[in-house]
C-alpha cells in the first residue's frame, strides 16, 4: 500500500513537471530565462519543438501501463541529456541540480506502476 502511495505520487509529479516544461518549451520565446537556459546549452531555435513534442509524449508514455517502463527511460535519458549539455558548457550548477530530477524515473522504474496488479 505505501509502495503504490509512493509510486501514485512520484508518478503525479513527474507527469505534471513533463507537462509544463514540456509546455513551457513550446512558449520558450516568451520566458527570456528559458531563451537564454536554451541558447547556453546549444539547443536551437528549430530543434525546441521537437524537444518539447518529445517531453510531452513522455508524459503520455508515463500515464499508460504497457508504456510506463518505456516513459521512465525516455524520461531518464532526456535528463541526462540535459545533464550532458550542462557539463559540456561548463555550467556543473545545473547538472547537479538535475541528479534529483534524474532519480524520480529510476524509483519509479524500480517501484513498478501504482495501479497494475
Amino acid at each position: 500500500m505505501i509502495k503504490n502511495s509512493i509510486s501514485l505520487v512520484l508518478l503525479i509529479v513527474s507527469v505534471t513537471l513533463n507537462f509544463k516544461h514540456g509546455w513551457d518549451a513550446f512558449h520558450y520565446k516568451d520566458h527570456p530565462e528559458s531563451a537564454k537556459m536554451m541558447s547556453e546549452l546549444g539547443i536551437s531555435g528549430s530543434f525546441v519543438p521537437f524537444l518539447a513534442l518529445f517531453i510531452v509524449l513522455i508524459a503520455v508514455l508515463l500515464l499508460i501501463p504497457q508504456t510506463y517502463f518505456l516513459g521512465n527511460l525516455l524520461n531518464a535519458v532526456s535528463i541526462l541529456f540535459i545533464m550532458c549539455l550542462a557539463a559540456r558548457v561548463g555550467n556543473f550548477k545545473m547538472a547537479l541540480l538535475e541528479i534529483p530530477f534524474l532519480a524520480i524515473p529510476v524509483i519509479m522504474i524500480a517501484l513498478k506502476y501504482p495501479f497494475k496488479n
